[in-house]
């Protein structure tokens, strides 16, 4: 990985998270301590097309939250040293979700998210999801970086 990008692997090492929960393909901009925008390429694949909702199949909103909660948790543990830190990143809140447009499969979403406020173990984040430059879905989280369990 370098320093302002992370590809799928690298995701990895950095992520507790494994399918179907993972839901970051790769960061193509980390500034450390301050902003990361990952990518999730929406396939039709995804094992909740199946029910949300056939006929019509649409990203569930709180999964878009989730993608984008787990860029920051890459920007988080990124900016904190790394992989092989086994350091998690909890939810603490979610605040002013806003689903502006369906995210169907076969889009590219970019997951913008960037620091508003860093006290340490705990952070606040802003997020806005994007299709092809339009905003799909944004919300405000906090989040704490906590040690591995012992």
């Amino acid at each position: 990985m370098t320093a302002s990008t992370a590809d799928v692997l690298a995701v990895i090492a950095l992520l507790p998270h494994r399918f179907p929960m993972l839901l970051v393909d790769r960061v193509i901009d980390i500034v450390p301590g301050k902003s990361a925008t990952g990518i999730k390429a929406v396939t039709i694949n995804e094992p909740f097309f199946a029910g949300h909702f056939p006929g019509r199949p649409i990203m569930p909103g709180v999964l878009i939250v989730e993608a984008l909660a787990q860029t920051a948790g890459v920007l988080a543990i990124h900016s904190a040293g790394g992989a092989g830190s086994g350091k998690l990143v909890y939810f603490m809140a979610i605040e002013n979700a806003r689903f502006r447009v369906p995210v169907e499969p076969g889009c590219l979403m970019e997951l913008k998210v960037e620091v508003v406020q860093d006290r340490g173990r705990i952070a606040k984040f802003a997020g806005r999801a994007e299709v092809n430059g339009k905003l799909v879905a944004e919300a405000n989280f906090t989040a704490m970086i906590a040690d591995p369990p012992t």
